[in-house]
């Protein structure tokens, strides 16, 4: 369980926000945000606020407590890290009792102010970059905001796709009953643009491989375009496939062999292979060394 509710004794007629800097020896940032989030408790589990004065006999506070299961950045300099995400794992955790996610290897190898700098799906595999204290994390979130970190995606996709092509299709969510679901066909969406390069095609399973690159960062991009073009990604369970499937899939219920049945693969063949910036006058340019092996047969 990645958060556990730790208990300190408290001092009475003390701020709360001295108490966690003081006692808990937490940072001011985050001290601030478990206050903000509403994860401080007084001993009978009421909510502690910003600038409430101690009364208890001790405080609990939920605190993140990253763990590892072997995964280790695969590049690292003073500010950042980067990790070559696997399919599967989440970024970050979406309730108190998700047992792991990236965020738990973040959070173990360079503690508690090491933040993402962005996002992946946890279906999408691939580099994530990651920045190991507070003023690195501005940067690089800053950064990618300003669209200033160029990324590249590899992604098998069914059908020849032969030519180059820029889609530039605005992205709003669906209508579909599946909540999670974006479409291109409200003209009132994002500006949203990928750019799509075929690198090679295999005739036997009818799939073409692709370099994606996201111009924009909406959610779900690369996939609701490809799939808006007739160009589905392989084990896409929410895109090209009927509501019952995609239903399945959120439900964590759909079986892998259906999944392979309805969508050509257990996975979904989407991989973040490269990110390329310019950090304080350095310029990075980092491959992913997974890509290789998820790709193997191009």
């Amino acid at each position: 369980m990645p958060f556990l509710l730790k208990k300190f004794n408290a001092i009475k007629g003390e701020k709360i926000q001295l108490f966690l800097l003081n006692e808990a020896e937490l940072s001011p940032s985050v001290s601030q945000k478990l206050l903000s989030k509403n994860r401080v408790f007084d001993d009978q589990g009421n909510i502690l606020k910003n600038g409430q004065t101690l009364q208890c006999e001790y405080v609990q506070v939920a605190v993140f407590e990253g763990h590892t299961r072997g995964l280790k950045p695969v590049f690292e300099v003073q500010d950042f890290a980067v990790f070559d995400k696997p399919s599967g794992l989440m970024v970050h955790p979406t309730r108190k009792t998700t047992a792991y996610s990236l965020l738990d290897e973040i959070r173990y190898h360079f503690g508690n102010e090491a933040d993402l700098a962005h996002r992946i799906d946890a279906e999408t595999s691939g580099l994530v970059l990651v920045a190991k204290n507070k003023p690195a994390s501005t940067i690089l979130k800053t950064m990618f905001e300003n669209r200033e970190c160029n990324k590249e995606y590899l992604a098998l996709v069914k059908g020849q796709l032969k030519n180059n092509i820029t889609i530039n299709s605005p992205i709003s969510k669906s209508n579909s009953s599946i909540a999670v679901r974006m479409t291109c066909e409200n003209q009132k969406g994002k500006d949203s643009t990928t750019h799509i390069h075929p690198l090679g095609f295999n005739e036997k399973d009818n799939t073409t491989l692709v370099k994606a690159v996201p111009i924009t960062g909406r959610q779900h991009q690369i996939r609701v375009h490809l799939d808006s073009i007739g160009h589905t990604i392989l084990g896409d369970p929410i895109y090209g496939v009927n509501d019952q499937i995609a239903d399945e899939c959120l439900r964590k219920t759909l079986s892998d062999e259906r999944r392979v049945e309805f969508t050509g693969a257990k996975r979904l063949m989407l991989h973040a292979n490269n990110l390329s910036f310019t950090y304080k006058d350095v310029e990075y340019d980092i491959v992913s060394e997974l890509g290789k092996s998820v790709f193997n047969q191009f």
